[in-house]
């Protein structure tokens, strides 16, 4: 199972609590990430993730070889809260990503 990020009270005052969240981001752990899988036999897929804002940037990395394949017809819009994939349809039930979502 995947490990999420720690998140830290606006009050909290322990230094190596602090120091800890720190290092967790800077070893790359974060909260803005997951996996999806395209909707079969539509052209959209919405993701939901508080994390993502209108000005974010989200990376896919496909995980199946139908996944590869779809990332020519895929391009992403984001906004707050989630962000959708809009690609070709069809019925493969297996195109599934991993994404990564910045700023």
């Amino acid at each position: 199972a995947a490990m999420t990020a720690r998140v830290l009270s606006r009050n909290e005052r322990d230094p190596a609590t602090i120091a800890l969240v720190v290092n967790e981001l800077a070893s790359g752990r974060s909260n803005a990430h997951g996996t999806f899988t395209l909707t079969t036999s539509t052209t959209s897929t919405v993701v939901s993730n508080a994390n993502c804002a209108a000005a974010s940037c989200v990376k896919i990395t496909p995980t199946t070889a139908n996944a590869a394949g779809a990332l020519a017809t895929t391009y992403i819009t984001a906004a707050n809260g989630s962000f959708t994939i809009t690609h070709a349809s069809n019925s493969q039930t297996d195109r599934t990503f991993t994404y990564a979502i910045q700023g």
